[in-house]
């Protein structure tokens, strides 16, 4: 029975990157997916890494070559629909933990490596923000993207 709760957590999972990866027109040599669930907030966020550059999602055209005639369409609208199904996704989990019986993670850090179609996930059960009066979700995600891009 195990088998199933975690191919459905996964098959969650690789719906996320799909998305991300659509969202990017499958141009891009890493995404990394920031999911959040504390005291009932559910939050999340995504950025990319596009010819050696991390960048996040609306500055997708910063990491561009002078020379590529190529645009991303990085409109709200477009942000917002990716974050929506993301945002469906970790509901989705949580009813899934649930229904198994499985402790829920309050942050899921995946990076998926495209050229390698491998996907990394880092789980914490632990509260990450909610114990600090002046952090956020968005915090979370910002300061793991600076990492993530001066570790590049």
């Amino acid at each position: 029975m195990s088998k199933v709760f975690e191919d459905k957590f996964s098959e969650l999972q690789a719906d996320m990157v799909s998305i991300c990866l659509e969202y990017v027109e499958d141009r891009a040599e890493k995404i990394f997916i920031h999911c959040s669930l504390e005291k009932k907030l559910v939050s999340s966020s995504f950025f990319y890494c596009i010819n050696g550059k991390v960048v996040e999602r609306h500055k997708l055209n910063d990491a561009l070559d002078s020379e590529d005639d190529f645009q991303y369409d990085t409109s709200g609208e477009r942000q917002s629909g990716v974050l929506n199904i993301i945002n469906d996704n970790i509901v989705a989990m949580l009813k899934l933990c649930e229904e198994y019986n499985r402790e829920m993670p309050t942050e899921i850090k995946l990076i998926y490596n495209v050229a390698e179609n491998s996907l990394k996930a880092d789980y914490r059960y632990d509260m990450v923000y909610s114990n600090y009066p002046d952090k956020s979700p968005d915090d979370i995600s910002m300061e793991w993207f600076d990492e993530i891009k001066s570790n590049m």
